[in-house]
């Protein structure tokens, strides 16, 4: 298949590149495009052979759902059979932008897209390429990143071209997105409303909103033991590994000074044994590593930087063909969970806890 390519520019959309990119969409085609968080691979959510395609060009698991992005709060009449009152709060404090909401849905959405779930995650996104081609193409569209699965997601379209070239019909390179990490995913068909994937909408900032709010186990599981062997995916990012570099990606949690410490000595040990180390520092750390391709991912002071350049280098050090990657931890209760959420996922679930050794 030969991918079309198509350079946006976001501030003045070229209306027949969109006009393209929807009729492949409702021919039934595969179109990456921008959002406000990652790049997204779309296809016409109602349409389960559609949805199908999907799968197949990410090689994505087929029980592991996919959002719905729609253009207008109506679409939700065809998609969902209720719309309790917290979801109308958070609706209108957080839509558009990155949040995503399970509802249950309505006979007609297919189950080749809600990954056999009677719940479907539906999303109304900010980013103006994204409602265009929505709008364009007239359907909900499914769009998880576009990215081959267990891959680190795509902020860029050379990401998506390095991953997708010649596997779907058309690319739209939006440039650089802002966020860089995927959407907050709520379930609203809940008597206590719980976040299943943390993001840049925190859980403080949604219980400002609806009260009290819940934490599925996968946002703070340290291990594939706390899931158990029965864990079944209700949304998006929940029970694969996911966002992985080529490399084996270990996590160091504890006292700062002797994640450090462990580290160097790691790194060391790596470099006699003639592996390629890289180490993902941050601003304040960076010149405290000694071997390796040291790269910092930002200022902890800085969490949304952090965010907006986490994916972008776990590709890098793919590039850099490095063996080992060795990484701080990023602990709060604020988009460092979101961060950590993602970095735990890479690692599959590899962390050493430097205080209690």
């Amino acid at each position: 298949m030969d991918t079309v390519i198509k350079k946006l520019d976001v501030e003045n959309i070229d209306k027949e590149v969109i006009k393209e990119a929807g009729d492949v969409i409702r021919r039934g085609g595969l179109v990456a495009f921008p959002t406000e968080t990652v790049y997204g691979l779309g296809a016409d959510g109602m349409d389960g052979a559609a949805a199908a395609k999907i799968y197949e060009a990410k090689g994505r698991p087929s029980d592991n759902p996919l959002i719905l992005h729609i253009s207008d709060i109506s679409m939700l009449d065809d998609i969902v059979t209720e719309i309790p009152q917290t979801a109308k709060l958070l609706m209108d404090k957080f839509w558009p932008g990155p949040m995503t909401l399970i509802f249950k849905k309505k006979e007609q959405v297919p189950y080749g897209t809600t990954g056999g779930l009677n719940t479907v995650a539906v999303r109304f996104p900010s980013h103006k390429v994204a409602l265009e081609l929505i709008r364009e193409a007239k359907t909900p569209i499914a769009a998880p990143s576009a990215n081959t699965s267990g891959r680190p997601s795509p902020t860029e379209a050379s990401h998506v071209i390095e991953d997708m070239n010649g596997r779907i019909d058309m690319i739209l390179d939006g440039g650089q997105v802002g966020i860089g990490i995927e959407s907050t995913i709520i379930d609203v068909t809940q008597e206590v409303p719980m976040i299943l994937r943390p993001g840049y909408i925190t859980r403080a900032m949604v219980s400002e909103v609806i009260g009290e709010v819940a934490l599925d186990k996968v946002v703070v599981a340290k291990s594939t033991d706390e899931l158990g062997t029965d864990y079944a995916p209700k949304a998006p990012g929940m029970k694969y590994r996911h966002y992985a570099p080529k490399a084996e990606l270990t996590m160091f949690e504890g006292q700062l000074s002797k994640v450090i410490d462990k580290i160097n000595v790691l790194a060391s040990e790596a470099k006699e044994l003639g592996k390629s180390v890289g180490i993902i520092a941050t601003d304040e750390t960076k010149d405290m590593y000694k071997v390796g391709k040291i790269v910092s991912i930002g200022s902890r002071k800085d969490e949304e930087s952090i965010a907006r350049g986490l994916y972008g280098i776990l590709r890098d050090f793919d590039q850099m063909n490095v063996d080992v990657i060795y990484s701080e931890t990023f602990y709060n209760d604020d988009l460092g969970q979101a961060i950590m959420n993602r970095l735990i996922k890479a690692a599959g679930y590899r962390i050493v806890d430097v205080d209690g050794e």
